[in-house]
């Protein structure tokens, strides 16, 4: 799972992140805070982050769906 960070070790800014890629992300995040062996401060960033992430899913599959919505209500139309 590749770690969506820049050239400079500064995470990718969400909202330029496709779908696949905040959800690959997601799970990461979730799977480094289900270990436990961060320090409290790196869990408080990841918890934020991964917060970020999954509204970033939630918006492209809010987008999805609108597509699809609109798709069959053109094809109905016909």
């Amino acid at each position: 799972m590749a770690d969506m960070t820049s050239s400079a070790g500064t995470p990718v800014p969400v909202d330029s992140l496709s779908y696949e890629q905040a959800r690959d992300e997601l799970i990461r995040v979730v799977s480094v805070l289900e270990q436990g062996a961060s320090t409290l401060e790196e869990s408080l960033a990841l918890w934020e982050r991964g917060e970020t992430l999954a509204t970033r899913c939630e918006e492209w599959l809010i987008g999805a769906k609108a597509r699809l919505d609109a798709a069959r209500g053109a094809a109905a139309a016909e």
